[in-house]
């Protein structure tokens, strides 16, 4: 199926979680993406706030998606990481992984942002200004392979002599206690048996 009109690039909402996520499986396969090392850095936070972005398509379905989160590049060193940033196959080659990076970059230097890194394809993040050598002292929390871990900076020197471990830093993901989702479990039953 061939689109025909341009995708609108917005901030992600509530209501385009579900479609999100099904575009991240159909684009990485769940299990696959779920293991990668910087998935680490991701699960249980919050992306950054106003950098979660979804791209709409005709049909105003999400056809692309990329998020930025709050890292730490070693101690005390605020950061970004990427990712994932996918599209929809019916969307690829038309310029929109490209618009979607373009906005992200944009909006974090706006917000005040230091710097971006990602793991990714070196020379497609390269027109980007995306750089092995900004992340040559940094590390993740699991195995990574070091062409791919790439940084840019939004500012002049914000990954200059950055060194150690890059942990995440954003908000944690509001979880229901297990008493609460206890509690839960023994209203429904109560409601079953009434």
């Amino acid at each position: 199926m061939l689109a025909t009109t341009t995708p609108v690039i917005s901030i992600e909402t509530e209501a385009d979680i579900a479609q999100r996520e099904a575009l991240l499986d159909l684009a990485f396969g769940r299990a696959a993406r779920l293991a990668k090392t910087s998935e680490r850095l991701r699960e249980g936070r919050k992306p950054a706030d106003g950098l979660a972005f979804a791209a709409h398509g005709p049909d105003g379905r999400v056809v692309g998606t990329l998020r930025l989160w709050h890292v730490s590049a070693g101690p005390d060193r605020a950061a970004l990481l990427l990712g994932p940033l996918a599209v929809h196959h019916w969307f690829r080659d038309r310029g929109l992984g490209r618009a979607l990076m373009s906005v992200a970059i944009s909006e974090a230097t706006r917000l005040g942002h230091g710097a971006i890194m990602l793991v990714g394809d070196a020379p497609y993040y390269a027109r980007f200004g995306f750089d092995p050598a900004l992340t040559e002292g940094l590390w993740l929390p699991g195995s990574f392979d070091r062409s791919r871990f790439l940084g840019l900076e939004l500012r002049p020197g914000a990954l200059a002599g950055a060194r150690g471990l890059v942990s995440p830093t954003g908000d944690v993901v509001d979880m229901p206690s297990l008493v609460e989702l206890m509690g839960q479990e023994e209203a429904a039953e109560l409601r079953r048996s009434a």
